[in-house]
């Protein structure tokens, strides 16, 4: 086998990404979902040759470009460290990573699960994808003659609500994320004498979820083939308008996890959330109507996007009150709408809270519930100016929760509400697990108490500050347990 010299391949893959318009950050995200493990820097140093690189990441970085360069067609492409002729990976876990690669260049959904299971076989492995449907009640297989699973009483279910790896009868199941949100989970059955305890194959496994978890929501961008397995009914025209309004329902940096729960997820009319994450600051919001009146969808709809017109142009939280109130107001026979925006600080832990008309927040801390005090305005509007922000200091690990008027005021067959009560106490025992999954525990605890369906809409909103530096792909690590 030729090599092509270390500094002959970096300086021609440079001159190639320069031709890419891929920025750095770009190409750190296409290097890392293919298993690179360097940091931004180090890739940003070996770009300009101040550092050298181990031959499998030289490649990878290469193979990101060449990526983007085909997608733009034209210039030439990044030199392996190899001969040409011996580019293309014969076995091993590198094969399995370029058959997923080109398989799934411009294929439907549908074909998505053919494409993992030639990539298993690549590896000596069988996989079988299961992907949680909108409720978060159950894993649907993509794989057919495949059951559908539980998520709150099997092993595939206990990995996906502590999106962990775990090894039961000889059968490795490992959470499938995008990022940091919780797509689904893999099966996974190695074949001959390997084992699933085994080190490597863990983190072969590791990077195939990582990677297959991505290419899962690409694909979901363009088709609906693998979004139909996710849904069990039929979704409304208004919920549908929300639903694609809606962020992630998980996001995190190193410092902050957000995470998220809305309900019911096929008829949801009159609530939406968001949040914005960046190196100093996250941003939480929610907006409600308490209604599920006709108008209700269009009224939160316009609140979200006056508040993200104003985040995105960099106002204060009392100036993206007066933009959603002036939105609002000049909207004539929409339902009013109540709701509360929050910045955190990320580095000193400080919170600053505005809103009105709306249930207050509480932050968590250990199984302390301190309420958010002091929002009195009865909504949104521009008239008379915003409310004054009410401020505090978070503690590192503690919990903020937002919850719509539904969560509360969902009530049993006896007329008894769900109450402020019980949704402390819920945040109180669970506070210990991850966001998403706090939320998803307390949107059920509500569902259960409403006698298996929801009359009202009820979200939730659920943000951990952790102020210790780490890495974002190790925003789930206390739970993964890879």
């Amino acid at each position: 086998m030729r090599f092509l010299p270390e500094e002959e391949q970096r300086r021609l893959v440079a001159a190639c990404f320069t031709r890419s318009e891929l920025t750095l950050e770009q190409l750190w995200m296409r290097y890392f979902a293919l298993g690179g493990s360097l940091s931004l820097l180090e890739l940003d140093a070996y770009l300009n040759g101040l550092v050298t690189l181990p031959r499998v990441d030289r490649d990878m970085v290469a193979h990101a470009v060449n990526e983007r360069l085909d997608e733009v067609a034209g210039p030439a492409r990044a030199p392996y460290s190899h001969s040409v002729q011996d580019a293309k990976p014969l076995h091993g876990p590198l094969k399995a990573l370029v058959d997923l690669l080109e398989g799934a260049h411009r294929a439907p959904p549908e074909r998505l699960p053919a494409v993992v299971a030639e990539a298993g076989r690549a590896l000596d492995l069988t996989i079988g994808v299961y992907l949680a449907d909108y409720d978060q009640r159950t894993l649907m297989p993509l794989q057919p003659g495949a059951a559908a699973l539980d998520i709150d009483t099997t092993v595939g279910g206990d990995v996906y609500r502590r999106a962990a790896t775990l090894t039961r009868d000889g059968t490795l199941w490992t959470v499938l994320l995008d990022g940091v949100e919780r797509l689904g989970v893999l099966e996974i059955v190695p074949a001959g004498d390997a084992g699933p305890d085994d080190p490597a194959l863990r983190e072969q496994c590791r990077w195939l979820s990582a990677l297959l978890g991505h290419l899962v929501t690409i694909t979901t961008q363009y088709g609906d083939g693998l979004d139909r397995r996710r849904r069990l009914r039929r979704r409304d025209s208004p919920a549908e308008l929300l639903w694609q309004s809606l962020p992630p329902l998980t996001g995190a940096t190193d410092r902050v996890v957000v995470g998220g729960s809305v309900q019911p997820v096929y008829d949801l009319c009159g609530t939406v959330f968001d949040y914005a994450l960046s190196e100093e600051r996250a941003q939480v919001a929610m907006f409600d109507t308490g209604a599920r009146t006709r108008g209700a969808n269009t009224a939160v709809v316009s609140a979200l996007a006056a508040y993200r017109a104003a985040r995105h142009g960099g106002a204060s939280l009392a100036e993206q009150f007066t933009a959603i109130g002036a939105e609002l107001d000049g909207r004539s026979g929409l339902p009013a709408v109540g709701g509360v925006l929050a910045e955190l600080d990320l580095g000193t832990g400080e919170l600053r809270v505005l809103g009105g008309g709306f249930p207050e927040p509480v932050v968590v801390r250990g199984s302390e519930v301190l309420p958010v005090t002091g929002l009195t305005a009865p909504g949104f509007t521009a008239a008379g100016g915003p409310p004054p922000v009410t401020e505090l200091r978070l503690e590192p690990g503690d919990l903020l929760a937002l919850c719509s008027r539904g969560v509360a005021e969902t009530a049993d067959g006896a007329g008894e509400p769900f109450g402020r009560a019980r949704i402390t106490a819920h945040l109180a025992r669970d506070a210990g697990e991850l966001p998403p999954e706090v939320a998803r525990r307390l949107a059920r605890a509500v569902l259960t108490h409403g006698g298996g369906e929801f009359r009202q809409d009820a979200a939730v909103l659920i943000a951990r500050w952790n102020p210790r530096r780490g890495s974002s792909a190790d925003a789930l690590a206390p739970a993964r347990r890879w």
